[in-house]
């Protein structure tokens, strides 16, 4: 039987030693071509880079970080961004979602999909917006989870193979 899946909110006090985790995971996506603003080759060391700049925000309360994990393993991930001008502070901004590669279409992304809109009725947002690559699985998956799609903007984000590709622009009413 598999280890039970505990998805929870990464407290600011234990972002540096989750760090390494994060990283790895970070670095397994990018090099399985997902479309969250990095290509490779992206190691660990500049996922760290990235996860440290994070780290600032997180613990100014700008971003919100969830982490999935399955016997204490960090497997997938997903952050709130909560920092908005003061006409949008009824909003939030679901960004980096990510899941181990080996172990997707386990409901792990929907799990921290569900974790992330409770969190963010809990901060009192009434809307959650997003963008992914057009046509990536992810947009089934937020399509699934009643976010609707906005628009398509065209080369919007270059692919790993150097191909310019669409983005759709996706938002769900939490009111």
């Amino acid at each position: 039987m598999s280890q039970p899946l505990l998805v929870d909110e990464l407290a600011a006090s234990d972002l540096e030693s989750a760090i390494p985790a994060l990283s790895r995971l970070l670095a397994a996506c990018v090099a399985t071509g997902a479309s969250i603003g990095f290509l490779p080759p992206f190691d660990a060391a500049e996922a760290a880079e990235f996860w440290r700049k994070m780290a600032v925000q997180i613990r100014s309360g700008e971003r919100r970080l969830l982490a999935a994990r399955r016997g204490g393993i960090i497997i997938g991930a997903v952050m709130v961004v909560l920092a908005m001008p003061a006409n949008g502070r009824h909003r939030a901004e679901i960004s980096k979602l990510i899941v181990d590669p080996s172990i997707r279409r386990q409901g792990i992304g929907r799990a921290l999909m569900t974790a992330a809109e409770a969190l963010a009725r809990r901060e009192g947002r009434i809307l959650l917006v997003l963008d992914t690559r057009s046509g990536d699985v992810a947009e089934d998956l937020y399509a699934s989870l009643g976010f609707a799609k906005t628009g398509v903007i065209p080369a919007y984000v270059r692919s790993e193979t150097g191909t310019l590709d669409s983005t759709t622009v996706m938002y769900k009413l939490l009111a």
